[in-house]
């Protein structure tokens, strides 16, 4: 599928994962398209790499620019053109797999490449994107189909096709989907299998029709803030907890992963391959792990869908997570705590159920900020729980006063309709640390950039 489509007017595109439970022949299909997938992309990249290269190389010599050798197209069209024309000779096996994978090798290589190219530019806002690196084994297994025999099998409803691998099993139903299908409100349009956790997933990319329901009056408007020590604190003074499923998964993890150290495991220097009971142990440590993160998404999605049923606004904060994780003694604690994740699913749940997202500006002081006179503390330090107004005099705990500035924020930008939250966008001018005058930086339906850890 492109990255320029569009779906139609009344649907929205939509993935329904589904765990696959293959044969070994089928497991070693998956395999060798995944491979084939990395084959192309690193093949592709070594040319492009080899060019660019010369070019530079010419150019330190001084050669002039009419004889210098011109550059690669790197476009998805003509990598495919490219590797189509040589595949017979670089991979004489290519038609053991489809030929899907190997194009999307070639289309994620191009993607990683216009990244690239427009981030040295100038062109693309965030973080400073580098140049690809090639694929080792060990990366993620992955490979995507957009023609062929694939989709739901006919059968029943505990199989998908796949083309070149067949028929696949899966762990469980997916009725979900075969329904919309064969109401005519769904259409697949392309599937991704991949290799996480010691298991196999595979991804239906569909676009769905939605219904659109007409909000009901429910509770208003709710801030979130939220933390470590609980997940979440709402406005409205609940404190959900939070269940920290990796702490306590660390004990049965440590024991595994001291076991595996005493197993005779793989050495590159010696060319040692690793023993059965290295490999069971190594399975044994990715169902905990997997366990850990399925829990943690259950848990997720109850949160969010429990918001967006209960309230009309949502609104949260724009936090850095990506900064705060480099925190060394926090780092593991705010991980297991999945905030993107939570921010991610309130996204597209707000916008399915007609519901209103406000994400405050990351340098709102929602935390510094008294919530009953609107006063600003300079100084507020993370060991302070409770917040203490020397204006007002207000003592209240620390989050629930940040979930209540978070609500009183939307609330100043208007009310609790469930129409577009005007406000400015999350680029502050000039000094970067000023608080935004604003406080708003999200738009619903439109996405807003990382931001920075709150104010402490």
């Amino acid at each position: 599928m492109s990255r320029t489509f569009q779906p139609r007017p009344g649907f929205t595109v939509q993935a329904y994962e589904f765990a696959l439970a293959p044969t070994e022949q089928q497991a070693d299909a998956l395999r060798s398209n995944c491979g084939g997938q990395r084959f192309a992309y690193n093949w592709a990249l070594a040319r492009v790499k080899a060019n660019l290269d010369q070019q530079e190389a010419e150019g330190s010599y001084g050669v002039s620019e009419d004889e210098v050798t011109p550059g690669l197209n790197w476009s998805a069209y003509s990598l495919r053109k490219t590797w189509n024309a040589a595949k017979h000779a670089v991979a004489p096996w290519w038609a053991e797999n489809s030929k899907e994978a190997y194009s999307s090798g070639l289309a994620n290589l191009a993607t990683a490449l216009n990244n690239w190219n427009r981030s040295r530019k100038g062109q693309r806002v965030g973080k400073r994107v580098g140049f690809p690196r090639f694929k080792s084994k060990r990366s993620t297994w992955s490979a995507t189909f957009t023609t062929g025999a694939f989709g739901l099998a006919q059968r029943n409803r505990r199989h998908v096709r796949l083309p070149t691998i067949g028929t696949v099993r899966t762990h469980e139903s997916t009725r979900k989907l075969a329904r919309r299908i064969e109401a005519d409100t769904a259409r697949i349009l392309k599937a991704t299998v991949s290799h996480r956790r010691g298991r196999w997933l595979v991804s239906l990319q569909a676009e769905v029709q939605r219904d659109q329901p007409q909000p009901a009056t429910t509770g208003g408007t709710v801030g979130v803030d939220l933390g470590v020590k609980h997940l979440a604190v709402l406005s409205t003074g609940e404190h959900v907890s939070n269940p920290k499923h990796l702490d306590r998964a660390q004990r049965k993890l440590r024991r595994l992963q001291r076991q595996t150290s005493r197993r005779t495991g793989p050495d590159k220097r010696t060319k040692q391959k690793p023993s059965n009971r290295w490999h069971d142990t190594q399975d044994r440590v990715r169902r905990v792990q997997h366990y850990v993160a399925n829990a943690r998404a259950e848990g997720l999605h109850q949160l969010s869908s429990r918001l967006v049923d209960e309230f009309d606004t949502v609104v949260v904060e724009d936090l850095n997570v990506a900064g705060m994780l480099k925190s060394r003694t926090l780092s593991r604690s705010i991980a297991d705590v999945g905030m993107g994740e939570l921010r991610r699913q309130l996204d597209y749940k707000t916008t399915w159920n007609r519901r209103r997202l406000v994400v405050a500006d990351r340098w709102y002081p929602s935390s510094k900020t008294c919530s009953a006179c609107g006063a600003v503390k300079t100084k507020l330090r993370l060991s302070e729980r409770t917040f203490n107004c020397d204006a007002c005099g207000l003592s209240l705990d620390r989050d629930l006063n940040a979930a209540r500035n978070l609500a009183g924020l939307a609330e100043a930008a208007g009310g609790t309709s469930t129409e577009s939250c005007a406000g400015t966008e999350n680029e502050p001018a000039g000094n970067p640390g000023k608080t935004s005058s604003a406080g708003v930086g999200y738009r619903h339906g439109k996405a807003a950039p990382d931001g920075a850890a709150k104010a402490a």
